[in-house]
């Protein structure tokens, strides 16, 4: 899978596209550089979502919990600022992957062998002409 966002506004779309094409489940860990476009992204799936309030990237609490229309969980977590895998633990990781909720993650490679089997795994890159390139891991 390959959804290239040329512009801004094409955001929307590409999150209404990652739903869809991700069958269903709930764990989804974004890998990209900084600047990327991740909490962007996520955002604009959460909207899709219906949460009135998408708020802004969990960089400094770790975890954003927002809520569906419906009232269902949306978690936004940014591992940005761990520093080892220990630190997780400390605020209960396994109940939100578990939680069967929608659970977003940011940089998620420092709890990698945690994530479950089933997690949709997209990598952003952004090419030279500002284009970004969202591909299925």
């Amino acid at each position: 899978m390959k959804i290239t966002i040329a512009h801004i506004r094409d955001v929307p779309e590409a999150a209404g596209e990652l739903l869809k094409i991700s069958e269903g489940k709930k764990v989804f860990a974004f890998y990209g550089a900084l600047g990327s476009g991740k909490t962007t992204i996520i955002k604009a799936i959460c909207r899709e979502l219906g949460a009135g309030d998408e708020g802004s990237s969990p960089s400094f609490t770790i975890v954003n919990e927002y809520r569906s229309n419906s009232g269902e969980a949306i978690y936004h977590i940014d591992f940005y600022r761990i520093g080892k895998q220990e630190e997780v633990f400390d605020f209960g990781l396994e109940e939100y992957l578990w939680s069967g909720a929608y659970c977003f993650m940011e940089w998620p490679e420092i709890v990698e062998d945690m994530l479950p089997l089933n997690t949709f795994r997209i990598r952003i890159t952004v090419e030279k002409n500002g284009e970004r390139i969202l591909e299925t891991v």
